[in-house]
């Protein structure tokens, strides 16, 4: 009879801490449990966070396309301005030039002479030159 009441009191205490083993594994389990629900909502919350990255990605490409054509157009424009610009100096030097290798040879008295015709030419042409330095005016306006 001893026997058998020492094997029931040693298997109450080993049931007994199997009882309190499957109590600290239930916590554990349940702590477990809502650590996957916070994992599942901070996949949900990243998942929003990449889908409007993405959307934000595709606007901003958008815009710098768009600026990019922008600044194409822009710098096309400057180039050929300058190439108008840099034919304009040339003729310019040019009849700056011939003025300066004409001049000293006339005489002062075909000078005084060609004065009037070229006064009325250059009154014939004025309106050519007001209307080609509004031009001028207007596309270096549309560059800045």
């Amino acid at each position: 009879m001893a026997l058998s009441l020492i094997v029931e009191i040693v298997l109450s205490l080993l049931l007994a801490a199997t009882l309190v083993y499957c109590a600290l594994l239930e916590r554990r389990l349940t702590a477990l449990r809502k650590g996957q629900d916070g994992l599942k909502d901070i996949i949900t919350d990243l998942n929003a966070a990449i889908t409007n990255a993405g959307v934000s990605m595709r606007v901003l490409k958008a815009t710098a396309s768009s600026a990019a054509e922008t600044l194409d157009g822009r710098v096309s424009r400057a180039r050929s301005l300058i190439d108008e610009l840099s034919v304009l100096t040339a003729s310019g030097e040019r009849i700056a030039a011939r003025i300066e290798r004409g001049a000293p040879t006339l005489p002062r008295e075909a000078v005084n002479g060609a004065l009037p015709a070229a006064a009325a030419r250059l009154d014939a042409l004025k309106p050519q030159i007001v209307r080609s330095e509004s031009l001028r005016t207007e596309a270096l306006r549309g560059v800045r």
